[in-house]
């Protein structure tokens, strides 16, 4: 009878807990768009830990504890890659990543590895600023890279919880062709914004920029990762005179005191465009995040 009762308590325990509970795949996704471009993918089976959020520079984050603990339960890392994490990602991988999930391993995707990158440099040297020669690393600000990064999530996803390859398959295709419709009507309500100028701080816009056709015709940085002085922004001032100018753009993470400075001198609007998912109130996943960029851009 002890024995029955026992039995009949463990079937209860596994009935209270579903085995799905246990059987999600950890995700560790370096920003926020990645988080949610894994949620979107993954569905109900897995579990996303999101490194940062909006408001953080990622360049500038640091291996906190948190960040170690997460590492360590983490079945797939999915990052932006081309040196953006350098200064905390290896951290984390050497001390809390499983072998698994090491660079080149079936639980790691750098985005960078799977588009096609934009501003890749030949030569380098400390005189540049933070400059990245493996390319621009922003490469989530165009919407077609997405669509790549979403078959490369679904694959491995398969591989490593190959029991649902053909839910994540499923879901991939789903996304990929809702994405796609949503693309066609974004580069429709772009239209007007092709060969329009921006001043930006930040080369974070590189790809949004070239997906529409707009040109950048200064950087309120002197050089990447420097802030702006007064000498720099009085020559982008100067450069500017004459140009019609749509607006300055600045992330959320970034200062806009440099941005008023110019825009009270120049009467060019500055827009601070959400760059992520999370980045202002609208933006809710990668969908509403661009919608809500198209909007401001196109002031519709």
């Amino acid at each position: 009878m002890k024995k029955l009762s026992l039995i009949l308590l463990g079937l209860g325990v596994l009935f209270a807990f579903p085995t799905s509970v246990f059987a999600k795949v950890k995700i560790f996704a370096c920003a926020p768009e990645w988080g949610a471009l894994a949620q979107e993918i993954g569905g109900e089976n897995v579990d996303v830990y999101t490194a940062s959020n909006a408001n953080q520079d990622i360049h500038h984050m640091r291996a906190k504890p948190s960040l170690l603990a997460a590492m360590r339960k983490a079945d797939l890392v999915i990052c932006s890659g081309a040196s953006l994490e350098i200064g905390w990602l290896p951290i984390l991988l050497n001390k809390a990543g499983s072998a698994s999930v090491q660079d080149g391993a079936v639980g790691s995707i750098m985005a960078a590895d799977y588009v096609p990158l934009l501003e890749v440099m030949e030569t380098v040297d400390r005189s540049m600023g933070h400059v990245h020669p493996e390319g621009n690393p922003h490469v989530h600000l165009d919407p077609h890279n997405i669509v790549l990064l979403s078959k490369v999530l679904a694959d491995r996803l398969s591989e490593i919880d190959a029991d649902h390859s053909v839910m994540y398959k499923s879901r991939q295709n789903y996304f990929a062709t809702q994405w796609q419709e949503a693309i066609t009507q974004w580069e429709s309500q772009a239209r007007g914004l092709k060969g329009s100028s921006v001043v930006v701080y930040h080369k974070s816009w590189t790809y949004l920029l070239n997906w529409l056709g707009i040109e950048t015709v200064a950087s309120l940085e002197p050089k990447p990762g420097i802030p702006p002085n007064a000498a720099h922004l009085a020559s982008v001032l100067e450069s500017i005179e004459g140009k019609n100018v749509k607006a300055i753009l600045v992330a959320p993470f970034e200062s806009e005191k440099g941005a008023k400075w110019l825009s009270e001198k120049s009467n060019i609007p500055i827009m601070k465009l959400p760059f992520t998912v999370g980045g202002n109130s609208q933006s809710t996943d990668l969908k509403t995040m661009f919608d809500n960029t198209l909007k401001q851009l196109t002031n519709n």
